[in-house]
């Protein structure tokens, strides 16, 4: 079935100077520090990257790979899907809640995109980082890109009047809710906790304590036909949530999990999904651990 939200090419950026960042770790609890060298971390890091890209490679996606610069030294430039997203004919670049992670907004990967693709129209929000209201692409937002749906959990990296502001402008219907986790902390990007198949949705509804907001999803969920695969809160804590959809070279489906995402679910959470796509669980455990993002942070889909 085609399909206006999913796509065959995607674009990763293969690290450089990756390692902790303890200034996103101010509101990512899911990074944590590992007790091995940095420059042990960043050959790792790197060789896991190359693993992921072979696997896509080897199903057929597209994937354009971009080196990052070794300087300025950007720790999470291995996650490119917050700072642009891609529309056709637009590119769309966003307010960044870590003043480290601003420099990953690279003019030389747009001129790149704009020369492959041919967008007419690059759109910022990126001002928005002088009032404080951050909106970080596809990690902020879930679009269901078929039927005009965007998610947020609303927390210090995803503003909701931004948020609304975004979805008029693009024609969007916001589906804004907050989302916690064990520890009732705010969960820090949507795609965390929310990864939108052709067919089913993979959601911890656990984490939405509101009532009213978890029967908003759910009708949503409903009313765009989408089969809903719930994941718990440690389930989630895994990467469970982070996942992404893409299509292979036959323009069939792909899930893109990590091996650890993978490993945390149940056998009929796994036989679910396998109705309606294929899977793949590469390992990325020193990415995730030290970045607190895991495959889906590491694709920015590109749409033209």
């Amino acid at each position: 079935m085609a399909s206006a939200s999913f796509t065959n090419t995607i674009l990763m950026v293969r690290p450089a100077q990756f390692g902790y960042n303890a200034e996103t770790a101010e509101n990512n609890a899911f990074q944590s520090k590992l007790d091995i060298s940095k420059s042990i971390i960043k050959e790792k890091a790197v060789s896991e990257f190359d693993a992921m890209v072979d696997l896509l490679d080897q199903h057929g996606v597209n994937v354009i790979v971009i080196e990052d610069t070794a300087q300025p030294q950007k720790p999470d430039a291995v996650f490119p899907n917050n700072w642009f997203s891609t529309h056709p004919g637009r590119v769309v670049l966003y307010p960044m809640y870590a003043e480290s992670r601003r420099v990953e907004r690279r003019g030389d990967i747009l001129d790149h995109l704009i020369s492959e693709y041919g967008y007419g129209c690059i759109q910022s929000y990126t001002h928005n980082e002088d009032q404080g209201k951050m909106l970080e692409g596809t990690g902020s937002m879930i679009l269901d890109r078929d039927h005009m749906i965007a998610y947020a959990c609303i927390s210090e990296r995803t503003d909701q009047q931004l948020f609304f502001d975004w979805c008029q402008h693009f024609g969007y219907r916001p589906e804004a809710f907050t989302s916690v986790d064990s520890n009732d902390g705010l969960v820090y990007h949507t795609n965390v906790m929310m990864a939108l198949g052709q067919q089913y949705v993979v959601v911890c509804m656990e984490s939405v304590k509101s009532p009213t907001e978890r029967e908003n999803l759910l009708n949503a969920f409903a009313e765009t036909n989408k089969v809903v695969v719930e994941i718990t809160l440690d389930q989630m804590n895994n990467f469970a949530g982070n996942m992404l959809e893409v299509l292979d070279g036959d323009g069939n489906p792909l899930l893109i999990m990590s091996s650890r995402a993978y490993q945390s679910l149940t056998p009929d959470q796994i036989q679910t999904l396998e109705k309606y796509t294929r899977i793949l669980a590469p390992d990325i455990g020193t990415i995730e651990t030290i970045g607190g993002g895991s495959v889906r942070c590491m694709m920015a889909e590109i749409f033209h």
